[in-house]
């Protein structure tokens, strides 16, 4: 995975948890800071940054990256690319409200345009000693049933409990949300074995259903690419970002076709 380290909070946030997750499943972690073209000074700056960043890590493997682009999250990608990562890990946006995700320039560009997973730090955020449950924000569509596949793998590989998610924002037919989500507790089993725990979250809006459920110390949630992003490229849809926005946790949104 790659981490996209500033020297700021967000960034300490991202690094934190990309660490957490590196210790975890064993990854290997690139940690890297973009800085403008044509900027001699924040080129040197940014070799500083990963000094620091090092010290953060107190000891952990990683590699570490200066690259030269116009934009962080272009440059994110191009190197994500590059070095074949599967997750690009950033912070929360300057400003944002402690616990929750800020979107800014870069995650707005990795949320459009990653071809990789993206995973974004709440502002503040401290990941705990183990891994906690992975949660999938589930809609009955095609990206979110392949997801529910990969997600259960995932789950089972580290061995944690999976929780399949839907709101009800009191627009749609109840039922058929039940027995949506009940096809996906079957798929997640059929596909792995894992039994999913199931809920419905109910409210006027996304925040108020969100707020509705209980949330565990090292949960993921995970929320799919929307139909309309390009193959192998990520998407956030309206109301996927207001999830996003919503959630007491850190976020990871898979491209489309992410294998």
């Amino acid at each position: 995975m790659i981490v996209g380290y500033t020297a700021d909070a967000g960034g300490r946030d991202a690094l934190a948890l990309g660490a957490a997750i590196s210790r975890v499943t064993g990854g290997e972690l690139t940690v890297a800071t973009i800085y403008p073209p044509g900027s001699p000074g924040e080129a040197v700056e940014a070799q500083a940054n990963l000094a620091h960043a090092a010290e953060e890590l107190n000891g952990l493997p990683a590699e570490y990256v200066t690259y030269e682009s116009r934009g962080v999250g272009r440059g994110l990608s191009v190197l994500a690319s590059r070095i074949r990562a599967d997750l690009i890990v950033a912070g929360s946006a300057d400003g944002g409200q402690r616990g929750r995700i800020g979107i800014g320039s870069t995650s707005d560009h990795l949320l459009h345009l990653s071809p990789e997973a993206v995973m974004l730090a709440p502002a503040g955020y401290r990941p705990p000693e183990e891994a906690g449950r992975l949660t999938l924000a589930y809609v009955h569509r095609p990206q979110c049933d392949a997801a529910v596949e990969r997600v259960a793998q995932t789950a089972l590989r580290l061995g944690v409990p999976l929780r399949l998610i839907t709101l009800d924002l009191r627009t749609d037919d109840p039922g058929r949300l039940r027995d949506d989500l009940a096809l996906a507790v079957r798929l997640a089993w059929e596909t792995t074995g894992i039994e999913a725990g199931a809920e419905i979250a109910e409210g006027h809006d996304v925040a108020e259903a969100l707020a509705t459920l209980e949330w565990e110390p090292g949960e993921l949630l995970v929320c799919a690419a929307s139909e309309d992003a390009q193959p192998h490229r990520v998407f956030l849809g309206e109301l996927a970002m207001k999830v996003l926005r919503a959630a007491p946790c850190p976020v990871t949104v898979l491209p489309r076709g992410f294998d």
